[in-house]
């Protein structure tokens, strides 16, 4: 199967403690590798700038890049992770990714800082039988030292099968906090991928489907999210069923964090996924909302 994913590569530096990383990253290449992993044909839809040196890299993982080189140089991020939080800066933006029409199975939009046009968003979605969100890039803002914060906004739903958030992303995008914002989402998708901390939820058919990770010591969180989301969708796509797919999306939640690694080498692969994926699946927990 065939799946498509629409995101900027980026060049993160990472603080953790006294230590400082630089390492590619951004929704492009974590999907696009958890996805790999999975056995899928990847599409990538992204753009990066000359000083970028892991094209090869994806090239050689059989990642297929869709007219990805720019002038501008690419998107980097500073972040400074103190135990499970974060500061954001943006560094750099490289170009838009444009429209470009796919035949993918299924396709995943996960703008980093509005490199995706509205516009852009409203044609890719007919473009696929399954179509993920994760709308943090359309949620971002930065101040004039590059300081990224979140701001409430509209974002039309119609057309998005699953869609990834927060509590802080589901409230800048329904005012609402909490559980109940994550109720009006529902009504708007049909898989509402909610994730806080520990605490992973899925809300389908009028149920929130939940799952803990373990209690353990983080150590870089970049990029986990994202990996969450890819599987969650890629699993949908193969197995048609929303609870493995729940399961399969947590236990590569925690493969990636039990690995302690930083930025992609996190990604984990497929044996440890399934193996933490048949127990989250025999313990998941459901209720009426």
């Amino acid at each position: 199967m065939k799946f498509g994913i629409f995101s900027h590569c980026t060049i993160d530096e990472i603080q953790i403690e006294d230590k400082l990383y630089e390492t590619p990253g951004g929704p492009a290449c974590y999907c696009s590798l958890a996805a790999k992993n999975l056995g899928f044909d990847v599409e990538l839809y992204t753009k990066y700038g000359p000083d970028y040196s892991f094209a090869d890299s994806l090239r050689k993982k059989k990642i297929n890049l869709q007219n990805p080189e720019s002038a501008k140089n690419t998107t980097r991020f500073r972040l400074e992770i103190i135990n499970e939080d974060r500061i954001l800066w943006i560094k750099n933006m490289c170009e838009r990714i444009e429209y470009t029409k796919t035949n993918c199975d299924g396709i995943l939009i996960s703008p980093v800082f509005d490199e995706i046009s509205l516009d852009t968003l409203h044609r890719i979605k007919s473009d696929a039988d399954l179509v993920g969100l994760d709308p943090q890039g359309y949620l971002r803002r930065s101040d004039d030292e590059g300081r990224v914060s979140f701001h409430r906004t509209d974002i039309e739903l119609d057309g998005i099968d699953v869609l990834k958030s927060d509590p802080n992303e589901v409230f800048q995008l329904t005012g609402v906090q909490g559980f109940d914002g994550a109720k009006l989402l529902n009504k708007k998708v049909k898989h509402l991928l909610y994730t806080n901390k520990r605490e992973v939820s899925l809300f389908y058919n009028s149920k929130r489907y939940s799952i803990t990770l373990p209690n353990m010591d983080i150590y870089d969180t970049v990029g986990v999210g994202d990996i969450f989301t890819s599987t969650y969708c890629c699993t949908m796509l193969k197995e048609k069923d929303a609870l493995w797919a729940l399961s399969f999306a947590g236990g590569a939640a925690q493969a990636a964090l039990e690995s302690k690694m930083v930025g992609l080498d996190k990604i984990p692969p497929k044996g440890a996924t399934e193996s933490n994926a048949s127990y989250y699946y025999n313990i998941m927990k459901f209720e009426e909302v």
